[in-house]
């Protein structure tokens, strides 16, 4: 007889996961998710991505979006009742109260190697960060964030062009693997407490933590690896610089000074090392060539960009 799954997620990293699971041999019983938001400058009431992964695929099995878990007793009778052997939580978006975390055994799979980047966005962290690794954690939940034992860990390197939205892809897949392999091995593994006194957290991204300026030419570069997909890096002007590489970050250059006018993209420096930029965005303005936007701003080579 299979084993009883409730899975609890939201965005896609959540998807990949339960994917995973619908090809395994566990049953998936039911789904927490987020309520649907209003998205866009319409504001159009949106499903969470798994739900719409469910709809899209005519997937039956129940899905339930309360608005809280903590001193919610509908929600408990709910979770009670679909009797799981386990609860899966990834990227839900809650914290789980006790009495939930109480009915049975509840693992998270956290993007990162914790105990560093406990919190809501340990990609982003670690990309900023440089790490040499990102990485998956699966582990017991308890009611604090992310400070459960260690089950099983994955590992991804960190290459110089890995950008957000590729990590996420490549540690949806790690963590969708690493879940069943931790599922298959429950009863065998010993958990590992976590260390808190080296434990690191982070934050919730705002979109003020995009800006930039042309200080430092690998800083700005490990921004655009973090927040390429969103917020998006742009200056104060509120250009947005798009498409990028690190060429070095040794010379010294005053800040946002263009180098050379290439081709196909510009050299900016910075006051440590330089950038190749390849595509901007005027506020309000689609995205162009950097090229075609210092000719139409009548910008040469000494001039800044600002």
């Amino acid at each position: 007889m299979s084993k009883k799954v409730l899975f609890m997620g939201t965005p896609s990293y959540a998807t990949e996961i339960f994917k995973e699971l619908l090809a395994s041999s566990y049953e998936v019983v039911g789904i927490f998710t987020q309520e649907d938001k209003p998205v866009g400058r319409k504001q159009i009431l949106t499903p969470p991505h798994i739900k719409q992964y469910c709809i899209d695929n005519k997937i039956d099995i129940p899905i339930f979006q309360p608005k809280k878990l903590k001193d919610n007793l509908v929600a408990y009778i709910t979770v009670k009742e679909l009797e799981p052997d386990f609860i899966i939580v990834a990227a839900y978006g809650q914290i789980l109260p006790k009495e939930i975390l109480s009915i049975a055994p509840c693992i998270n799979l956290h993007a990162s190697i914790l105990p560093n980047y406990r919190g809501a966005s340990p990609i982003q962290e670690g990309l900023l960060n440089d790490d040499n690794y990102l990485g998956v954690t699966s582990m017991f939940m308890e009611e604090g964030l992310d400070c459960g034992d260690i089950l099983g860990f994955s590992y991804l390197k960190n290459e110089k062009d890995l950008l957000v939205d590729s990590a996420f892809s490549k540690l949806s897949d790690i963590a969708a693997k690493l879940t069943i392999i931790t599922l298959d091995n429950f009863e065998n593994i010993k958990p590992l407490k976590q260390n808190n006194s080296v434990a690191s957290f982070c934050k919730k991204i705002k979109k003020e933590d995009g800006k930039i300026d042309f200080k430092s030419a690998k800083k700005l570069f490990l921004k655009y690896k973090a927040y390429s997909f969103w917020p998006g890096i742009f200056l104060e002007s509120e250009l947005k610089i798009k498409d990028i590489e690190l060429l070095e970050n040794i010379s010294e250059n005053k800040s946002g000074q263009i180098l050379a006018i290439e081709k196909d993209y510009i050299i900016v420096g910075c006051q440590k090392g330089s950038l190749k930029i390849k595509t901007i965005q005027a506020p309000s303005k689609n995205a162009i060539s950097a090229v075609d936007y210092l000719r139409g701003q009548r910008l040469e080579v000494g001039n800044i960009l600002a």
